[in-house]
C-alpha cells in the first residue's frame, strides 16, 4: 500500500558521497514501503541535488520510531543552536545599558 505522504522542501547544505562533497538543493521526506531496510514502512530522507546527475543523493530509511527520536534531536539541537547565536552574535541578548530617567 502507496502512503502517498511525500513532503519536499528547499534546503541548503552538502552531502558526502564517496569521497567527494556536493551542494544540496532539496529534501525529500516521505513515509512508504522500505526499499532496503529490513522494516515493513519507514520514514525516507532524500537529500538530492537535480541539477546535478541522478547519483547526486544522499539517502536514509528509518522506522518511525528511530525518526521521532531523530526529530527530538533535531529539535533539541536546534533550540540550543538558536540560544548559542543569540549569546555568541547578540541577536536576542538583553542590553546591559541602563537608560536615563
Amino acid at each position: 500500500m502507496c502512503t502517498s505522504i511525500v513532503e519536499i522542501v528547499g534546503v541548503e547544505g552538502v552531502a558526502k558521497r564517496g569521497d567527494a562533497w556536493f551542494p544540496l538543493r532539496e529534501a525529500v521526506v516521505a513515509y512508504d514501503h522500505a526499499r532496503h531496510a529490513p522494516a515493513a514502512d519507514v520514514i525516507t530522507l532524500d537529500f538530492i541535488n537535480t541539477g546535478l546527475e541522478p547519483g547526486a543523493r544522499a539517502g536514509i530509511e528509518l522506522t518511525l520510531e528511530s525518526a521521532k527520536e531523530l526529530r527530538a534531536a533535531l529539535d533539541r539541537a536546534i533550540i540550543a543552536a538558536e540560544f548559542e547565536e543569540a549569546e555568541v552574535r547578540g541577536k536576542g541578548a538583553k542590553s546591559t545599558l541602563i537608560e536615563a530617567a
